[in-house]
C-alpha cells in the first residue's frame, strides 16, 4: 500500500503542476485587483511564489510535501491562508453525513428488489422494478434537482423543502432532536437526487448474481430438507450472492469523501465536492493534494477490507499459505 500511496501522490502533483497557470500570479492578481493590474509588478509575483515555497524546483516542493504528510499537515490553503486540514474539517462531516444516508437507501432498496426479482425472474415485479429503475436511471441528475426545487422547493408549485445550506441559520441554538431534524429537512432533495441513479446498476447487479447463486446444489438441496424459502434466499443465496456485490462496495470509503459536486453547487451544501471544484479552479494546490492523498488512502484501505470481507462471507475463502 505504501508504494503504491507513494505512486499516486507523486504522478497526482507533477499533473497538478503541469497544468496551465501560475498560483502565484492569480494569487497575486487577487491582492492588487483593487488598486490597479498594472501596478502587479514581477516582484509581487516573486515575494507570493516565495511565501508558498513555489520558488523551488518541483522535486524539492515535492519531498517537503511529502514530508508534511506524514505528520498530516496539508499545509496552507492558497485561497485564503487557511490551513488546509481546518477547511477540510468544515466539509468532510458534511459530505460524510450525506454520502453515507445515500449510500445506506440505495444499498437497502436495490439489494431488497434484486434479491427479491431473482426469485421470481421474468415476474411482474422483476418487469415492473426494471422498467422503472432504467427509467430512473436515464434522467439527469441536474434536470431531476430543478425540477424538484421548481416542484417543491417553493418554484412555481409547493414550498416545502429548503432548495440551500446543509442547516438553517441560527440552527446552533437548537435541542440536538430538532438540529437533526432541520438536517434532515435540508437533505431530502439532495439525497433523493443522488440515490436514484444508483438503483437500476445495483439491482440488475444483485439479480445477476443471484440468479447464478440460486441455480446452484446447494440450493436444491436446502430447499429438499424443507426449509423455509426465505431462509434458503438469504442464509444460503443472499450470503453466496454478496461476494461479487462485495468487490463493488470497495469504492464505498473514496466515494464517501468525494461528494458530488453538481448536487452540492445547485443546493449550495459546502461539502468535499464543492471545496474540490472551487479549489480546482483557483489553483488551490495544496487542497487539492490533500483531497488526492486522503481519496488514495481511502481506495487502499477498500481493497484490504474487501479482501478481508470475502472471507468473512465465505469462510472457504482463505489467505493463509498451505
Amino acid at each position: 500500500m505504501i508504494p503504491t500511496l507513494i505512486g499516486i501522490s507523486l504522478v497526482t502533483f507533477f499533473v497538478i503542476h503541469l497544468a496551465p497557470g501560475d498560483p502565484a500570479e492569480l494569487k497575486a492578481q487577487t491582492a492588487t485587483e483593487a488598486l490597479s493590474s498594472d501596478q502587479m509588478t514581477q516582484e509581487i509575483v516573486q515575494d507570493t511564489r516565495a511565501l508558498y515555497g513555489l520558488d523551488k524546483p518541483l522535486p524539492i516542493q515535492y519531498l517537503l510535501w511529502l514530508k508534511r504528510l506524514v505528520t498530516l499537515d496539508f499545509g496552507k490553503s492558497y485561497r485564503d491562508h487557511r490551513p488546509v486540514i481546518d477547511k477540510i474539517g468544515d466539509a468532510l462531516p458534511i459530505t460524510l453525513t450525506l454520502n453515507i444516508l445515500t449510500i445506506l437507501v440505495i444499498y437497502l432498496v436495490s439489494v431488497t428488489a434484486g434479491a427479491y426479482a431473482a426469485l421470481k425472474p421474468r415476474g411482474l415485479f422483476d418487469r415492473v422494478s426494471a422498467l422503472l429503475f432504467m427509467a430512473l436511471y436515464s434522467l439527469p441528475t441536474f434536470w431531476v434537482a430543478m425540477m424538484l426545487i421548481v416542484l417543491l422547493a417553493g418554484g412555481d408549485y409547493l414550498n416545502w423543502f429548503p432548495i440551500t445550506g446543509f442547516v438553517s441559520d441560527g440552527a446552533g441554538a437548537l435541542p440536538w432532536y430538532d438540529w437533526i431534524a432541520n438536517v434532515a429537512w435540508h437533505l431530502v432533495l439532495p439525497i433523493t437526487c443522488l440515490t436514484y441513479g444508483g438503483f437500476a446498476f445495483l439491482s440488475r447487479f444483485t439479480r445477476a448474481s443471484m440468479l447464478d447463486v440460486i441455480k446452484q446444489d446447494y440450493i436444491r438441496t436446502a430447499r429438499a430438507k424443507g426449509l423455509p424459502e426465505w431462509r434458503v434466499a438469504i442464509m444460503h443465496g443472499l450470503r453466496n450472492a454478496l461476494i461479487p456485490l462485495i468487490t463493488l462496495m470497495g469504492t464505498l470509503l473514496p466515494a464517501l469523501l468525494g461528494g458530488s459536486v453538481i448536487i452540492e453547487q445547485i443546493f449550495s451544501i459546502p461539502g468535499m465536492g464543492r471545496l474540490g471544484f472551487e479549489s480546482v479552479l483557483a489553483r488551490d494546490c495544496p487542497v487539492i493534494m490533500a483531497i488526492a492523498a486522503i481519496s488514495a488512502v481511502l481506495t487502499l484501505v477498500s481493497i484490504l477490507i474487501s479482501d478481508i470481507m470475502y472471507a468473512v462471507v465465505d469462510p472457504r475463502i482463505s489467505f493463509e499459505k498451505r
